[in-house]
């Protein structure tokens, strides 16, 4: 069939274009005595809407920063103290990290498998779901439309069905000539959706004819339509035409950092780094955050030395900023920019760079060059900044009296003024139930709270009121030792213990930890900013206990590993340490255990 229905469509559209300028949709002549118009609804169709921007909004902007190198010192004085037998600091490391990287994914997938639950059993075989696997005349679609029950959308639908199996082109071709037969029209829904199958596919050719057809038959395009031109464009000869798009764009919305990149690589393969650098530094103005994608490419410049482009030096400093980014906002590159980025410091001229694959030790230095890497523990600075948003954003938030009164509020606040510092502070509630059998839960606190006792440890257990109350569940003997064994306060029933949780290890000081298996995701955004936010993480990961395996009648209690060093890129200027992703399930709240170590040689 090859092209022959949208270069028909293209030249009958052209002759139809007064028609078309004056709002009316004219039938275009095409071979087999088949009728076109090109139509659109305009009370769903593509309008260029300030809502349907697909923009991303960072808060955080790229600034200096120093790297500092702490000790643990705080929470090593506590176990130290009286030479106490210290199980958590002493043991030898766990591996298992509720913050590791594919960690949420794994347990998922267990519990699944636990739960004897099986993809197929839940897979409902549809035919529309099974594209032909080559072109069918107009009436081979017929007969199989109708053997569908004639759906309506038919033609969308089935559209979307190519587009998500890859199917071959002239398939997707076949399929409009049948369409253009049946009802005489290609609506803008039609084209856009052939318009990303031919993108998805790599036919350029193809998306310059509909881009032309596009063009000349409605008076605007939505924000994908677009977002494909740009991305087909870039990958052309014809790139700069993709600039034009993105200045179109931009007149209505915000484009994408992804519509960016794809300009800012075709400018880089195309010898013409400034363009790519100005659209860079726009990106970023813009408060979008910019694609692993566009980094590598950028960090593919090697040896680019050519002063009518750009001056060695000036490069250098602009990648060294694309670190310091990713520093400042958390940032982790996937394997293949990690890869981009060691390449790129071995390749700097009349330097000695040497990057290595490596990873850190628990007391948190680098297993490859032996620097200290910094620590996850605050600064004293951190600490109270972190400690005065927590208070006035989650604890004194406008929404915590959903979850408590005033009057608990200030009276757990008075009774943790008059108790010492507490070492560790435990979430009864969330600890009691990690056993499934509801029989066994004061068991389970007690377990946790008689290891933090052995070891010396002022511990505070907070717990809801109806614990008191002998059960099943709550054996009076149990709950007896547990407050012999550690300070307690019991909330009511419908208050939420998180607010008071995080109170009392914050105002205990940066030494405390507490036990919990919640993430406390929630908590976390109602922090006011990003840089916030990421605090908040920094703080979880360094004082979060988390039960390692199951607790077993006579053994150990054991937690956890907490890494000794934070995850974030690094510097100490003749270093850099960069944590980088390898994985393909990593969740937002999770870090990488790898590292890239570079290293300048003397």
């Amino acid at each position: 069939m090859g092209s022959s229905v949208i270069l028909s469509l293209k030249r009958c559209l052209r002759s139809a274009l007064p028609f078309i300028n004056q709002g009316s949709l004219a039938f275009l002549a095409l071979p087999n005595t088949a009728h076109i118009k090109c139509s659109m609804d305009w009370s769903s169709g593509p309008k260029l809407c300030r809502n349907n921007s697909r923009q991303t909004h960072l808060q955080s902007k790229l600034k200096n920063s120093t790297v500092r190198q702490t000790k643990n010192e705080l929470w090593d004085s506590v176990a130290d103290r009286e030479g106490k037998d210290f199980f958590l600091r002493k043991n030898p490391p766990i591996p298992k990290y509720v913050f590791a990287a594919g960690t949420a994914k794994r347990t998922a997938e267990m519990l699944k498998r636990k739960a004897g639950f099986s993809p197929e059993e839940n897979h409902h075989e549809d035919k529309r779901a099974c594209p032909p696997d080559q072109p069918l005349s107009v009436e081979e679609w017929k007969k199989l439309k109708e053997s569908l029950g004639s759906p309506e959308r038919f033609d969308i639908s089935m559209l979307s069905t190519l587009l998500k199996s890859g199917a071959e082109l002239d398939i997707a071709k076949s399929l409009l000539s049948f369409v253009a037969t049946e009802t005489g029209t290609l609506s803008y829904k039609i084209l856009l959706q052939y318009l990303a199958l031919c993108v998805n596919g790599n036919h350029d050719k193809e998306v310059f004819d509909v881009y032309d057809i596009m063009r000349e038959s409605f008076p605007s395009l939505d924000t994908g339509a677009y977002s494909l031109f740009i991305k087909s464009f870039s990958r052309t000869a014809r790139w700069r035409e993709a600039i034009s798009l993105l200045q179109d764009l931009k007149k209505v919305v915000t484009p994408s950092s992804r519509s960016y990149g794809n300009i800012i690589a075709a400018a880089m393969l195309n010898g013409d780094p400034s363009t790519a650098w100005a659209l860079y530094e726009e990106l970023l103005a813009k408060g979008l955050s910019p694609q692993h994608e566009t980094w590598t490419c950028l960090f593919k410049t090697v040896g680019m030395e050519d002063e009518e482009t750009m001056l060695l030096s000036e490069q250098r400093e602009r990648l060294l900023g694309i670190l310091l980014y990713m520093r400042n906002n958390q940032v982790y590159p996937q394997l293949s920019l990690a890869n981009s980025i060691k390449t790129w410091f071995e390749s700097i001229p009349r330097q000695k760079w040497r990057g290595t694959w490596s990873s850190a030790s628990p007391k948190g230095v680098c297993n490859s060059c032996g620097t200290e890497l910094e620590s996850i523990q605050l600064t004293a600075e951190e600490y109270q900044q972190l400690r005065k948003r927590v208070m006035t954003d989650i604890i004194q938030g406008r929404d915590v009296f959903n979850k408590t009164t005033p009057e608990e509020l200030e009276s757990f606040k008075a009774f943790v003024r008059m108790k010492p510092a507490f070492d560790v502070v435990v979430d009864g509630l969330n600890v009691a139930n990690i056993n499934k059998d509801r029989s066994k839960q004061s068991e389970m606190l007690l377990a946790v709270v008689s290891e933090l006792n052995l070891q010396g440890l002022t511990v505070l257990v907070l717990g809801r009121k109806h614990m008191l109350r002998p059960s099943r569940s709550w054996d009076r003997h149990n709950m007896n030792l547990i407050q012999q064994k550690a300070h307690c306060f019991f909330t009511d029933n419908i208050s939420e213990d998180d607010p008071f949780l995080l109170y009392a290890t914050l105002h205990s000081g940066n030494h405390c930890r507490f036990v919990s298996k919640d993430l406390m995701r929630d908590h976390k955004a109602c922090l006011p900013d990003e840089a916030t936010r990421r605090l908040f993480f920094k703080w979880q990961r360094g004082h979060q206990l988390v039960v390692h395996g199951h607790i077993l009648a006579g053994r150990r209690v054991r937690f956890q590993n907490i890494p000794n060093c934070d995850t974030i890129v690094q510097t100490s200027g003749d270093t850099w340490h960069i944590p980088y992703d390898d994985t393909e399930d990593r969740s937002t709240y999770e870090v990488p255990q790898k590292w890239l170590c570079i290293t300048r040689m003397p």
